[in-house]
């Protein structure tokens, strides 16, 4: 059988015309590529050691009083110039601070937070949350998460507060960080909350007494206890919340171990970030004594993050790592609220929601 051929193909008779060359149009200029998310928060703790280091050197104070070239600042605040330079420009790059075109740095509104005055200041949160002892126990979450206990005290040989006790400096810095992110939160929760009701209210654990005297200052009938370590206590007069003149006439101020005992006869027990801090046998002897020591028709009120449902963001599930981390507390849902104030003989009666993200937690006798 024959092979059968291909066709010819036909022969263009079309002259081959000279054609115009076709502009070209001009290619957009491809804009450089940004790091993936995922690569942002593998990174996220070079920008707190950043924060921090600004934070420790006072530049935010430094420079409310104007601009400064990287060498001037290095002057003010005793620190190498090329080596601030860098790390100015680096917080630059993240909103912290302003590069100007004579070459002087600048704040900006969240630098502005980084002032020790500022009315919504974090800048001992800056320096207490990214300090060496809670950088060393974060290093050890990994162990944390294979065997469930906390971090710190494997890391340093001692629980968490016993370490501050220990370090009154860094005690000082922690109490300020708590005191200067309350800022917020107090006013929101002196609100949210119908403290008029009661007649003495005792602040177990209430550190220097800024949201003790927040309160006071909204209810005009209440007399408050403020009750902590007496090392704690000891410095609240001078910290000037409860020792303001249009509250300190209605303010005791008691020292004492809330593992121990509590103030007797308040019928307001206020416990803020105090919970969080314990594992739940530990939270049921401090409700415990709130229970037994509180006047009839008495009330604990509990100031936490409340963990809700779902995958969405919400800082209670950071907190609740920062937790298992550090003091070998932990933030709690709703139900396991309910179920904590039910072992120490509460009802949990009401949720009281806030303009922060914290809750009040009503609890009465069951």
């Amino acid at each position: 059988m024959a092979a059968r051929r291909k066709p010819a193909r036909a022969k263009t008779t079309r002259a081959k015309a000279r054609t115009k060359p076709r502009a070209r149009t001009p290619r957009k200029r491809a804009s450089a590529p940004q790091p993936p998310e995922l690569l942002q928060l593998i990174l996220g703790y070079w920008i707190a050691q950043l924060v921090h280091v600004a934070a420790q050197l006072d530049l935010a104070d430094v420079l409310a009083k104007g601009a400064l070239t990287p060498e001037e600042l290095a002057r003010r605040v005793g620190a190498d110039p090329a080596a601030l330079r860098r790390v100015l420009r680096g917080l630059a790059s993240v909103g912290v601070f302003a590069q100007d075109a004579q070459g002087r740095y600048a704040l900006t509104p969240m630098a502005r937070t980084l002032q020790s005055d500022h009315p919504a200041s974090l800048r001992d949160f800056a320096r207490m949350m990214v300090d060496d002892y809670n950088w060393n126990a974060w290093g050890g979450l990994l162990q944390s998460v294979r065997d469930g206990e906390q971090s710190f005290e494997r890391v340093h040989g001692m629980p968490f507060f016993d370490y501050l006790q220990r370090h009154p400096e860094k005690e000082r810095v922690f109490a300020a960080s708590m005191a200067s992110i309350s800022g917020t939160e107090n006013p929101a929760i002196a609100r949210a909350y119908p403290f008029g009701k009661l007649a003495r209210l005792v602040d177990v654990g209430g550190a220097h007494g800024h949201l003790l005297a927040t309160i006071l200052r909204r209810h005009k009938k209440l007399r408050g206890v403020l009750y902590d370590q007496p090392q704690v206590v000891s410095g609240a007069p001078a910290r000037g919340f409860v020792s303001a003149p249009d509250v300190r006439e209605r303010v005791e101020i008691a020292g004492g171990d809330f593992f121990a005992s509590v103030p007797t006869g308040a019928d307001g027990y206020l416990m803020k970030y105090i919970l969080h801090d314990w594992t739940d046998a530990q939270c049921r002897g401090i409700l415990g004594h709130c229970r037994d020591a509180m006047a009839p028709g008495g009330r604990v009120l509990a100031v936490d993050h409340v963990i809700p449902k779902g995958n969405g963001e919400d800082w209670a599930k950071l907190m609740d790592v920062n937790m298992l981390v550090l003091p070998g507390g932990r933030e709690r849902t709703r139900e396991e609220f309910a179920d904590l104030f039910a072992s120490a003989g509460l009802r949990l009666a009401r949720v009281w929601k806030t303009a922060c993200p914290l809750h009040v937690l009503e609890a009465v006798r069951a």
